[in-house]
């Protein structure tokens, strides 16, 4: 009880109290530089910090090329006609990979131009940030169609572009999704069409043999698989998967 008395006594003092304990440092800082940045406090860059990891998954869902992937690796589940293999978990950790495989350019060029400068103490938070997301830009700008940008920006009330680095985050976003999302259908079609082509050789041996009871799906399942593994399915599509993207 002796040794708890000290650390009960900090607990019930009141906030200004602590204030002064910690040495009268205040919790929110701004610093202006002499180029007219601002360095802000270490309690404010934490609290950033935090935000920035609470937005991780939908920075991974909309900004990196994780979206294409898992939808064409869905759509080649159901092409295969086993809805539940691969299951999600290999599915989603094949993806991420394969995410961090394919924007590792990126990631490495943000970290050399902002994060690691900023780390270092040679350049204040503001520039930093926009040096770090200049290549993530780019990248979102180069798997972007000009038409579905223009449409954006038309919605947006932007009524003429400059260039395309002029557009803002809050429209090239949701139009890189679109992109992405069109260019997935677009690759999952043609993923799709070789196997629709066995299904329907099946099931006309099947109709033209008089087995209609014999389900089509159950009969050309192991001739889908076995295509798929003797052309090196897997190799083909991630390869096929990466070399999509310009990086």
């Amino acid at each position: 009880m002796r040794r708890l008395a000290p650390l009960l006594l900090l607990l019930a003092l009141p906030p200004a109290a602590w204030a002064q304990v910690a040495g009268g440092v205040p919790a929110f800082t701004v610093t202006p530089g002499p180029d007219g940045t601002a360095t802000w406090s270490v309690s404010v860059q934490i609290l950033l910090f935090m935000t920035a990891l609470t937005l991780l998954p939908a920075i991974l869902l909309s900004m990196t090329s994780f979206t294409r992937i898992v939808i064409v690796l869905a759509i080649l589940r159901q092409a295969l006609g086993t809805p539940t293999t691969p299951p999600n978990q290999v599915l989603i950790g094949l993806a991420l990979f394969m995410t961090l495989f394919i924007m590792s350019p990126v990631l490495g060029k943000a970290w050399e131009e902002g994060v690691g400068p900023y780390l270092d103490g040679t350049l204040a938070a503001e520039p930093a940030l926009e040096r770090s997301l200049a290549p993530l830009r780019q990248f979102m700008l180069d798997q972007t169609r000009e038409s579905d940008l223009e449409s954006f920006a038309r919605i947006a009330g932007i009524e003429r572009l400059e260039a395309p680095e002029s557009v803002p985050m809050t429209v090239l976003i949701p139009t890189f999704i679109t992109s992405e999302l069109k260019t997935a259908f677009q690759i999952g079609f043609m993923v799709f069409l070789p196997f629709l082509v066995v299904d329907l050789v099946v099931a006309s041996v099947l109709m033209s043999m008089g087995m209609m009871m014999l389900s089509p799906m159950l009969v050309s399942l192991p001739f889908k698989i076995m295509l798929f593994v003797l052309v090196d399915g897997w190799t083909l599509l991630m390869g096929t998967l990466a070399a999509s993207f310009y990086t």
